[in-house]
């Protein structure tokens, strides 16, 4: 769908003060499965080539922009795979100009669209949540009731083996963000990214 280079950073809240880290520098991409219609972010390290972010985009995901610039984002992922182990992050990207970073925003909010409305395992789940509004909004029996509650959880059977082929992402969703976020707002790891930042280029000068 789209290929930018740029610099990647993962928020390390294990140090005490945390702190953000450099993940990689190279090509990051959105990778769309023509089948499934699920959508990766992908990025491979120059040189080493080695995969440093490697996780799927979901229709909840949002991209934050960066205090003071306006060609960073910030976003919380539920399952990271880059170190061959799911785990939830915090990951920050910084491109050259901020025309591609509004590109890359564009790309990503197209992504979620797609997932969300054409992906079985979150286009199905939003069919059996309307369902469900609909049946509670209109006058029911018992039998009906039961009917209606038979389907939701046979659909919520269905979508959890889906869930758990795209490596149990969606099913770690309030665990995730309580580890990602850390006690620490987003406002705040966004000012400590935009002093890495002024380190850098204190660094090139």
């Amino acid at each position: 769908m789209i290929k930018l280079r740029a610099k990647l950073y993962r928020y390390d809240s294990s140090n005490n003060p945390a702190e953000w880290k450099e993940r990689g520098t190279g090509e990051v991409k959105l990778l769309r499965h023509k089948i499934k219609n699920t959508v990766r972010v992908v990025m491979r390290r120059d040189k080493t080539l080695k995969i440093c972010a490697n996780h799927f985009v979901t229709p909840w995901m949002e991209l934050k922009s960066n205090c003071g610039s306006d060609r960073a984002w910030v976003w919380s992922v539920l399952a990271d795979y880059a170190d061959e182990q799911l785990k939830p992050e915090l990951l920050a990207i910084r491109f050259a100009n901020a025309e591609n970073a509004t590109v890359w925003k564009e790309a990503f909010e197209k992504a979620k669209k797609i997932v969300g409305s054409e992906c079985e395992i979150y286009a199905g789940k939003n069919n059996t949540e309307e369902k469900h509004t609909e049946s509670d909004s209109e006058p029911s029996s018992d039998v009906s009731y039961s009917e209606s509650t038979d389907n939701e959880e046979q659909g919520k059977k269905l979508a959890g083996e889906d869930l758990r082929i795209e490596n149990n992402e969606t099913e770690k969703v309030e665990a995730s963000e309580k580890q990602t976020q850390d006690g620490e707002s987003v406002d705040k790891v966004s000012k400590d990214l935009e002093q890495l930042q002024v380190k850098d280029v204190e660094e090139k000068k």
